[in-house]
């Protein structure tokens, strides 16, 4: 495929990819849509870092504009200007592709310690009383032969969770979202990394 069409084909998916990552990670900070929780600091510690905002979001949507212009205008390019934009857009898509990998590292946490939610520890054994906390990573860390992502498996431990309402389902829904969106930008981001190092060396092969 020609660099240039090629850059006209990543750009556009990088943006919305992008913007998808950005909204996922901004809907985690608002559990049920209240606004409640965010302002008591009950927010689960790997939503508050935003990883899905300046990872898989900012960093990608720089490298995505930039692509994407970059690809629709690369005919009226001088050789010297397509092959300098080239190395713009290489180098940037090593940003988004290191922004992309942290949001995946982030989001893989998130999804494997689970919510922090307002939970009777009492009844989940890893305390007295009711507690906000992490009860699902509190519980791998009493039984340290359980797994740590067992709560994924069994929906119905889900309930433990009183507050926010359907937090459980939320985070492993959202986390999962921005893990395959992540996923998805590293492969896109690779993929121009090495266009971007075909355009340094060939052009952009426009009415070749």
């Amino acid at each position: 495929m020609c660099v240039g069409k090629c850059s006209r084909i990543v750009g556009p998916c990088l943006l919305v990819l992008g913007t998808l990552s950005v909204a996922a990670n901004i809907l985690l900070l608002f559990p049920g849509g209240a606004l409640t929780y965010l302002v008591e600091g009950h927010i689960s510690k790997h939503a508050k870092t935003v990883p899905g905002v300046w990872g898989g979001g900012i960093t990608v949507l720089l490298a995505a504009t930039h692509i994407t212009a970059v690809g629709w205008r690369c005919t009226g390019c001088s050789d010297c200007g397509t092959r300098c934009n080239a190395f713009i857009s290489a180098v940037l898509s090593k940003l988004a592709l290191l922004g992309a990998a942290a949001c995946f590292v982030f989001s893989g946490l998130g999804l494997t310690d689970g919510p922090l939610c307002f939970y009777n520890a009492t009844e989940h054994g890893t305390g007295h009383g009711t507690l906000w906390g992490y009860p699902f990573l509190d519980a791998s860390g009493q039984e340290p032969d359980a797994r740590a992502d067992s709560y994924l498996y069994d929906p119905r431990g889900w309930s433990i969770c009183l507050e926010p309402a359907g937090i459980v389902s939320w985070n492993v829904v959202l986390f999962s979202l921005l893990l395959l969106i992540s996923a998805t930008e590293m492969v896109l981001a690779s993929l121009q990394i090495l266009n971007g190092c075909l355009g340094c060396l060939c052009g952009f092969c426009e009415g070749k």
